[in-house]
């Protein structure tokens, strides 16, 4: 076939994919560097390729170099990953064996989560406060509100996961504690978020639309999940995992298509074939999925240059900076205010709930899937979403540098060292003490 008879320049979409894999492994590698997660570097290299290339030269060459039709591939292209990626993300949603009883994850939740929300109501009355129009938008107040605080609120699993390992936290106390209740937490993100784009289809005949979607795709997730329940289904995994991806893969890309066709978006649709995939023991899972997530992965950078062209190079002209400042602030302050509140709620140690603060800041991309969907529901406008990436960017930059100023504390002496459930360690230190005291005693 004639590369003309193609809707667009084959070569032309090959060389652009090529060059933005080409920047996000650079970034990558610049993140490694200064010791930050991956994501972090590869989110913002992503997001301000579009940006950068339009600063340095004028509208008509970027519109040579990124036209219409490989701009539709593109996007095309950071939707498929995006919906691969969240068959892992959601496949991880679910509390792991041997993690803290229920009542401390409860505690730590209930701080954690709640008062990240808080100042999601904040940023809104601030928004409402200050008049800011552009970053209003025009979405029912009730949909607009609760997107908000739902953004206020992610901690990003997979990222706080690899910080978690990098620094030898993983098998930790406080880790296992952190990262349960971060499953928790986005749980229920996922839930509200789900209910907000519901309430932001406005009046009642799409309302109806969005949750006839849900029951489609709920429906095809649960008929999904029966059918992996079989002998055969595991069989296949076991003896044909490769295959297994792949039609794990197409599952995820069919009930993302047809709950977006239906009125809801995709994003609503991978979620739910993630959790429907069976874990624990039932069957071999852990492999294919993993393989579905990987691929996924691949083409997320995309995605990110797909949303620096599309939202933010017009937003960057709207976005009120006092805006953007106070996102930052009050994000840092819910996450590690919260997290060291329903830690200490939790019984705590100071020095531990001080840590889990600064875990529980790790948004990642995460939270840049969350906005994704609250900008396509036209819940959240541009300028939002940039003080939002922002703060997603800043908070996750974060973690490692407090970690590290938390270490360096407890080594000079200014905070205790405590352990992952310090009320149990303050009994065993109160007994070790009486057994000193009883074996000094004459």
């Amino acid at each position: 076939m004639d590369v003309s008879e193609f809707p667009f320049n084959p070569v032309h979409v090959i060389a652009t994919l090529a060059v933005v894999l080409l920047l996000a492994r650079a970034g990558r590698a610049a993140a490694r560097w200064l010791r930050q997660p991956e994501v972090v570097g590869e989110v913002t290299v992503g997001l301000l390729i579009g940006p950068a290339v339009l600063a340095l030269s004028d509208r008509a060459t970027f519109d040579a170099l990124l036209p219409a039709s490989v701009l539709d591939v593109l996007k095309l292209l950071g939707q498929t990953g995006l919906v691969l990626y969240l068959v892992g993300l959601a496949h991880k949603l679910r509390p792991e064996p041997g993690g803290p009883s229920q009542r401390t994850l409860s505690a730590l939740v209930a701080g954690a989560f709640v008062i990240p929300l808080t100042t999601g109501l904040l940023l809104v009355g601030l928004i409402r406060l200050t008049g800011d129009t552009a970053a209003r938008g025009d979405a029912p107040v009730l949909a607009f509100t609760l997107m908000v605080a739902v953004a206020m609120s992610i901690t990003a699993v997979p990222v706080l996961s690899r910080i978690l390992g990098d620094r030898g936290l993983s098998d930790s106390a406080e880790g296992r504690f952190a990262l349960s209740a971060a499953v928790v937490m986005d749980s229920l993100g996922w839930i509200m978020l789900t209910l907000a784009i519901g309430l932001g289809a406005g009046d009642l005949t799409n309302l109806w639309r969005a949750g006839a979607a849900l029951l489609v795709g709920g429906g095809c997730a649960l008929l999904l999940r029966l059918g992996l329940r079989t002998g055969p289904a595991r069989r296949l995994c076991a003896r044909m995992p490769r295959t297994t991806a792949v039609l794990l893969g197409g599952a995820a890309l069919g009930t993302a298509l047809l709950t977006e066709h239906l009125g809801m978006t995709a994003i609503v649709g991978a979620a739910m074939v993630g959790v429907a995939i069976p874990g624990g023991t039932l069957a071999p899972w852990a492999g294919p999925v993993a393989a579905v997530s990987r691929a996924g992965l691949s083409l997320t950078p995309v995605f990110f240059v797909v949303t620096g062209v599309t939202v933010l190079i017009d937003a960057f002209t709207a976005v009120s900076w006092v805006l953007v400042a106070a996102t930052l602030a009050l994000g840092c302050a819910g996450k590690l205010l919260g997290g060291y509140t329903g830690a200490r709620l939790a019984g705590m140690r100071p020095s531990s709930a001080r840590r889990i603060g600064v875990l529980m800041n790790t948004r990642g991309l995460t939270e840049l899937i969350v906005l994704e969907a609250g900008h396509r529901a036209g819940i959240l406008p541009a300028p939002l979403v940039l003080a939002l990436v922002v703060m997603a960017l800043a908070t996750t930059a974060m973690t490692g540098p407090l970690l590290g100023l938390a270490d360096r504390s407890e080594r000079r002496g200014i905070a205790p060292v405590g352990s992952g459930l310090p009320h149990l360690a303050g009994r065993k230190a109160e007994a070790d003490e009486r057994t000193a005291a009883e074996a000094a005693a004459p």
